[in-house]
């Protein structure tokens, strides 16, 4: 990874970061749901003022503040998605509801890059638990976000502690890999990373981040054999979006 700007996209959030990353993310709430014959559903404003209507309820639920800030986050209204996400914190009663609430909150102010903000959330979501299965996505993207703030040192402990919660987490490897590489301990990183595609990261992105590693190392004829993989996959990726669109139309 030598071009920060490229890699903005995928790795502390895809698989379980902010694209697939977040898994939390992957919900597609009711509210969601227009009908047609009243709706334009290509009008994001009228399903936000759908999901706004669940906010006045007088019986506040957690779980469905919840629902309604993934909500946010399927149309991009991040800001709206912050608010939510910690009303939904400050109304839970359990602990486990709480945790995915402040984590979530992370992640929206992440994708708003208000990094200062996201740090503080994943903190929270931390010290209500920090061995709970939400603990390791936590510190993964609490990782994230002190690397883009600038807190090297410190995000590279908190990644380190995300395998440590929980082994198999295969984008908390990822992450671990990513840190390790910048700081130029390839070894390590090519032994994490390799961890993180053992686990079911084999995309193109790990393999790219594997392909770099490699050259790091002077490892050229595998490093090349790698980046062929992974345009590859790649290519099949896009091949699929193609025939989707395709069968849309």
């Amino acid at each position: 990874m030598t071009d920060r700007e490229d890699d903005r996209d995928h790795r502390f959030s895809e698989g379980a970061g902010f694209g697939d990353p977040y898994e939390e993310f992957d919900l597609d709430p009711p509210e969601l749901d227009v009908d047609p014959s009243k709706v334009d559903p290509v009008d994001s404003r009228v399903v936000s003022d759908l999901l706004d209507e669940r906010q006045l309820s007088d019986a506040v639920d957690a779980e469905e503040l919840l629902e309604v800030g993934l909500g946010y986050v399927e149309i991009n209204r991040f800001e709206q998605a912050t608010g939510t996400f910690e009303r939904a914190a400050r109304f839970a009663e359990d602990d486990g509801l709480e945790q995915e609430a402040w984590v979530n909150k992370g992640v929206a102010h992440a994708e708003l890059e208000e990094y200062d903000e996201a740090i503080g959330a994943y903190r929270e979501a931390l010290a209500i638990d920090d061995a709970s299965k939400h603990a390791a996505t936590a510190e993964t993207n609490l990782a994230y976000a002190l690397w883009e703030f600038g807190e090297t040192t410190e995000a590279l402990e908190h990644a380190e502690r995300a395998v440590e919660v929980d082994e198999r987490f295969a984008q908390a490897w990822y992450n671990r890999a990513f840190f390790l590489h910048e700081r130029g301990l390839d070894e390590e990183a090519l032994r994490c990373i390799d961890n993180a595609i053992r686990l079911g990261m084999h995309d193109a992105p790990a393999l790219e981040e594997k392909t770099r590693i490699l050259e790091a190392l002077g490892e050229y004829d595998e490093a090349e054999a790698v980046a062929e993989e992974a345009n590859e996959l790649r290519e099949r990726a896009e091949q699929r979006l193609v025939e989707a669109r395709d069968g849309r139309e």
